[in-house]
């Protein structure tokens, strides 16, 4: 069992660095269309390059850190059954999605993908649109994304049935113990309170003054 959770977390150790990396194609994407539009708005200039880039970019963020994000337990779950059961029985369940669900979709992608960007590469395609950019590098991202994707399904598999045998912790807790989700949740909560005391705060100064 060592040896294939010494596999997982080299997995992990290469979603990781992918998905830390992609990380900052979010501010290059947000710098991209900025200028883009500043540079229409003012100048009267344009190109669809600019306009595909984002795209591209965008393309990149959503499937290169499909595998961090599944190691960080951020995808979306519906546990409103699951959350009810033994932690045992969710790893169990776990375990049966990754394998009769996550790796069946994944490897048919995988699989149809890279045909789509062989042509692309051979034919050396160019966007349909004028000035566009060349289309095989965002192809590319396809089989490359659900790759790591499957990566990350195998990792996953490794410590849930690592976890079952006592040799490794819990796999599906999450980081810091809240999901985005909930952290954004209170977060709002937090700011809207802090609101409420703010204009309470207020409005008691000018009663007295």
């Amino acid at each position: 069992m060592n040896f294939f959770l010494s596999i997982s977390r080299a997995i992990d150790a290469i979603n990781t660095r992918i998905g830390q990396a992609v990380i900052w194609l979010t501010l290059v994407v947000v710098l991209v269309s900025a200028t883009n539009a500043v540079v229409r708005k003012v100048f009267n200039v344009s190109s669809n390059a600019w306009l595909e880039l984002q795209w591209y970019l965008f393309g990149a963020i959503f499937l290169l850190a499909a595998g961090y994000t599944f190691l960080r337990n951020e995808h979306v779950r519906v546990d409103v059954l699951s959350q009810r059961l033994s932690r045992r029985t969710q790893i169990y369940i776990e375990i049966f999605g990754i394998v009769f669900f996550l790796f069946p979709a994944c490897a048919l992608i995988f699989w149809l993908s890279l045909p789509f960007f062989y042509e692309s590469l051979v034919l050396h395609e160019l966007s349909s649109n004028t000035g566009g950019l060349i289309r095989w590098p965002v192809k590319l991202l396809i089989p490359v994304g659900f790759f790591l994707l499957i990566l990350a399904g195998v990792s996953q598999l490794i410590k849930c049935v690592g976890f079952l045998k006592g040799v490794c912790p819990d796999p599906m807790a999450l980081p810091d113990g809240k999901s985005a989700e909930e952290a954004l949740a209170d977060e709002i909560r937090r700011q809207a309170e802090q609101d409420a005391a703010d204009a309470t705060t207020h409005t008691t100064t000018g009663r007295g003054l």
